[in-house]
């Protein structure tokens, strides 16, 4: 643990300014009177990054304080954190809701050897990847009161296990569409596909419940980039705006059946995937109240068919420069591993009648999920978030130490190996992490020794066995109209451990982007 120690000390001070979780409690802030419907800017900066983890706004809830808090995520050369007797770059779109940039990443990943547990071919990580993708923000103002946002991605993406030509070549993801109307004073109603995102952390949002399945093709494993620039849900929202509290109620109707997981190599080309947003009837009601000028806690009821979950999000500020938060959310579920191996069955991935070759404790019982956390911003706008994640549902001393033995000495096209990594896979298309116990730091720097550099990083380290996942990522713009940057990941850990055990042990990736 020592050496993971010092990677903590090493990240911590390099890096820098991340979100001002304090501001994340709600999609609007409770002052607010009218919608500030501007989408989030365009979130190029960092979303080119390999491929070793694996968006956008909230309806008309996107704010410019919002905007503010995901700078370090997304910000381009039209950044209002630059200085105001600076110079501002501004990239060449037609008005603040517009963000269209087009940007080429080109990222190599070296593979770990000798696993202990060998990764089937069809989920083994590609070794090399370039992407050349088209992202599209933009919004239509369609009245007085009302209002069309979309959000899409178009991706032209080269990869070792793709073949040339292949329809696998060309994806399509279309993240958000949708109408926004205010019928009356402080009521909106939004009417479409929308990224609904809730919580205030950074690593881990429990309260999160729309970000399952909905993450498309990662280029980075940074997870407050993640939640960014995912598929919307098909619903409908509407939110009350009081002084001093707010009110959110969204629905998503089932549409289609539960489909199997995704693999890198059978994505659909122009269906919007539904069946990954809409596969089951959701309602979340979350609502929020000033108590005092510092401290508005939300509470959160989710139903996901017969599903019930509640959740709760503090945000507490002390002093200037520290922000304490944190967010909990708790249901009745069975295990993660149990979770997974039932869905692979529902959706025809396993052999309905296929054993179980890991132990399964196959009992539905109430379990937590925890994200507590600070972060504290230097005069010099470093911001460090230091967090503690507990998942009640994830893999536990006894789980890793039954994946690890079962696995052990099978070959990768072995039913055994298929089973072990489809339930990581289930974890990962869930937003899950598969670690009980861990902890995260996170680390971003504005204008890092020179103006227009921004360096960001993180650390994401299983307490059970040391292990960790971290990345650092550096974007300098160049001008009003260019970026370039790179990035750096590892995976680190011992063979039998939970980053130690991936395929891919790093990944180094290259970007070059312009703003229209």
């Amino acid at each position: 643990m020592n050496r993971h120690a010092l990677i903590y000390v090493l990240f911590g001070t390099m890096l820098t300014a991340a979100c001002n979780s304090f501001d994340r409690l709600t999609d609007r802030p409770p002052e607010t009177t009218e919608p500030n419907l501007t989408p989030p800017v365009a979130d190029g900066a960092e979303q080119t990054g390999s491929n070793l983890s694996g968006t956008s706004q909230t309806g008309t809830g996107e704010t410019a304080m919002n905007q503010d808090e995901n700078s370090d995520l997304d910000r381009i050369p039209n950044s209002a954190q630059q200085a105001a007797s600076s110079e501002p770059m501004v990239p060449a779109a037609h008005g603040a809701n517009q963000r269209i940039y087009l940007e080429d990443a080109v990222a190599y990943s070296p593979q770990h050897g000798g696993l202990i547990v060998p990764v089937p071919q069809i989920g083994a990580a590609t070794s090399w990847q370039n992407v050349l993708f088209l992202d599209v923000r933009k919004q239509w103002k369609l009245g007085d009161r009302l209002h069309f946002t979309f959000s899409d991605r178009f991706n032209l993406r080269f990869e070792s296990d793709i073949s040339f030509p292949n329809h696998e070549n060309v994806i399509n993801n279309f993240r958000e569409g949708f109408v926004s109307w205010q019928p009356l004073e402080r009521t909106y109603i939004d009417l479409g596909r929308i990224n609904v995102r809730s919580g205030a952390a950074l690593g881990f949002n429990p309260t999160d419940f729309f970000k399952t399945r909905a993450v498309e093709e990662p280029l980075t494993a940074d997870p407050s980039v993640l939640r960014e620039d995912r598929l919307g849900a098909l619903m409908l929202e509407i939110q009350y705006i009081g002084r001093g509290r707010a009110l959110t109620v969204a629905l998503a109707p089932a549409l289609v059946g539960p489909s199997p997981i995704y693999s890198n190599t059978s994505l659909p080309s122009f269906n919007p995937s539904i069946d990954r947003t809409n596969a089951h009837d959701r309602l979340l009601v979350k609502g929020s109240m000033n108590l005092r000028a510092d401290f508005s806690p939300e509470l959160l009821f989710y139903r996901e068919g017969n599903e019930i979950k509640g959740g709760v999000n503090l945000t507490r500020s002390f002093g200037q420069r520290i922000v304490a938060y944190g967010e909990w959310a708790g249901g009745r579920r069975s295990s993660l591993i149990d979770e997974a191996l039932l869905f692979g069955r529902q959706t025809g991935t396993l052999p309905v009648t296929a054993p179980s070759f890991i132990p399964v404790d196959p009992k539905v019982r109430f379990q937590n999920d925890l994200a507590i956390g600070a972060s504290y911003t230097t005069s010099t706008k470093i911001t460090f978030n230091l967090e503690y994640h507990f998942h009640e549902a994830g893999f536990s001393k006894r789980d890793w130490s039954n994946w690890f033995t079962t696995g052990q000495g099978q070959a990768a096209s072995s039913p055994i190996a298929e089973e072990l990594w489809y339930i990581r896979d289930y974890a990962s298309d869930q937003q899950e992490p598969l670690a009980r116990h861990s902890m995260f730091l996170r680390a971003a720097w504005t204008d890092a020794f020179v103006r227009n550099l921004e360096l960001t990083g993180f650390v994401n380290t299983d307490m059970y066995d040391g292990s960790s996942l971290a990345q650092v990522s550096a974007d300098y713009y160049v001008s009003n109209y260019w970026s370039i940057g790179a990035q750096v990941g590892a995976n680190l850990g011992s063979k039998r451990s939970d980053f130690g055990s991936l395929s891919q042990s790093a990944g180094v990736l290259f970007k070059v982007a312009t703003y229209f």
